[in-house]
């Protein structure tokens, strides 16, 4: 067996406390079975010596009388008690041997000088016999009444008791290890379920599921966390498939026209100006591919939190209102009209290049997507956070895409998004920079009304 299995330690516990309890509980049991015993002898032999000192004082100074009195009404050889009275110093009457021959009278030693009024305790006969003895005095000592019993009942009766207290002890203990051992396998029973579907879960199969016990307690709590950890890792698993997927695609198409053109120029002769125009689509796919690398060296930064600089606080509104006017320049080519507000000062404390870029592709995303004349708007206020809203009146977001938006190498519109340069990463990097600085993205859009990206950041 092994002795560190969890079903080991349970058992070993729970004996374990149960076998304390009951020890516990024997204990407390023997300890007041004796005092019981004690109390109610010692209560009938003081109850017996008052009635016999009353009958003395009743007689004195009939001598000759006491001991027929006292074994017509008491008969204490029959009852198996020591009577012993002493009047005047003088041992009037002593009891004779008691039927069951437990003890003998003459043998019990007699009364200790100094023995006080109602004491009661063991008296050990000349013949090693234990009586418990109860002594009574009336008349300022001059009757002396001792009252006695063997104690080798009351001892009987205990170890009887311990016996009996042993024995139910051992069977209980036999029986809370059996029964400890079933209710534990029982009880794991849901845990090996699970470490059998556990074991058979892989890369291959993250759809499948741990089963999940209707218990209501922990173990049902365990399961439905571990299924949704094995629901978060199939959705990484399946977001590294596809972005692998998407990055080779991306670098793919690039590297293809690269390649055919550098065929072209080298196995057909050419003029100077086709050489020139092979050469320059060549070096736009090749910017094309660094803009592809940079970004995601950039979001692999921040993803292992390299990228930034040392936090300073500095005022968003002044930021947006500076990045809105340089890219202007960008928009005028469109006819696109930029305007920025910002709600007085809005302190926040993060890396400034890392926040504009968060702003820049925002504005770049929203001019590639705005028609002719459109409009954008940027709004900074403070709102228990810094709020930086970019809207436009582009051709919009359907509610599908929402949530992907922000996947690195998604785009809406694939065909068009190349024409215009994109590659997918520009929203991927905005959100990286603001989950690195503690804040959120997201996005409010329809189709054909434009789109509103929100940036929620700490105050400083």
């Amino acid at each position: 067996m092994n002795t560190r299995s969890l079903k080991f330690r349970l058992v070993a516990w729970y004996a374990g406390w149960l076998t304390v309890l009951f020890l516990v509980f024997g204990v407390f049991v023997y300890g007041s079975l004796s005092h019981y015993l004690e109390r109610s002898l010692r209560e009938a032999l003081a109850r017996r010596a008052r009635q016999v000192a009353e009958m003395t004082q009743r007689l004195a100074p009939q001598w000759d009388r006491l001991g027929p009195e006292i074994r017509s009404n008491f008969a204490p050889e029959a009852n198996n008690r020591l009577t012993r009275v002493t009047a005047g110093g003088v041992v009037r009457y002593v009891s004779e041997v008691p039927v069951d021959r437990s003890f003998d009278p003459v043998l019990v030693p007699a009364l200790p000088p100094g023995a006080s009024d109602g004491s009661f305790g063991p008296r050990t006969a000349t013949d090693g016999t234990v009586l418990f003895v109860a002594v009574l005095s009336r008349g300022d000592g001059a009757i002396v009444v001792e009252e006695g019993a063997a104690a080798a009942p009351i001892r009987s009766t205990l170890q009887s008791w311990l016996a009996v207290l042993v024995s139910g002890l051992a069977l209980l203990v036999v029986g809370a290890v059996v029964g400890g051992y079933l209710l534990v396998q029982r009880a794991l029973q849901p845990v090996d379920r699970i470490i059998r579907s556990a074991e058979r879960i892989s890369s291959t199969n993250l759809s499948e599921r741990l089963p999940v016990p209707d218990t209501r307690d922990e173990l049902e709590r365990l399961s439905t966390a571990l299924n949704e950890m094995i629901r978060r890792l199939e959705g990484s698993f399946e977001y590294t498939q596809r972005f692998l997927a998407d990055a080779s695609h991306e670098l793919r198409t690039p590297l293809t026209v690269i390649r055919a053109e550098l065929e072209t120029i080298v196995e057909r002769p050419h003029s100077g100006a086709e050489v020139r125009e092979l050469a320059g689509s060549a070096l736009e796919e090749v910017e094309r591919l660094r803009r592809i690398v940079d970004g995601l060296f950039a979001l692999t930064r921040l993803d292992a939190g390299e990228a930034l600089e040392p936090p300073t606080a500095f005022d968003l509104g002044e930021l947006a209102s500076t990045t809105a006017d340089q890219m202007c320049l960008l928009a005028e080519d469109k006819g696109i009209h930029i305007q920025c507000q910002a709600a007085g000062q809005v302190l926040v404390r993060g890396d400034r290049s890392r926040l504009k870029q968060v702003l820049v592709n925002l504005l770049d995303n929203a001019i590639k997507h705005t028609l002719e004349g459109g409009r954008i708007e940027v709004r900074v206020a403070a709102k228990g956070k810094a709020i930086l809203e970019v809207s436009d009146t582009g051709t919009g977001i359907p509610k599908e895409a929402h949530e992907r938006v922000f996947e690195r190498f998604f785009r809406v519109d694939k065909a068009r998004s190349r024409e215009l340069g994109g590659a997918g990463l520009g929203l991927s990097i905005v959100k990286s920079i603001c989950t690195a600085h503690g804040g959120s993205v997201s996005v409010l859009s329809d189709v054909g009304k434009g789109s509103t990206f929100v940036v929620e950041l700490p105050l400083a």
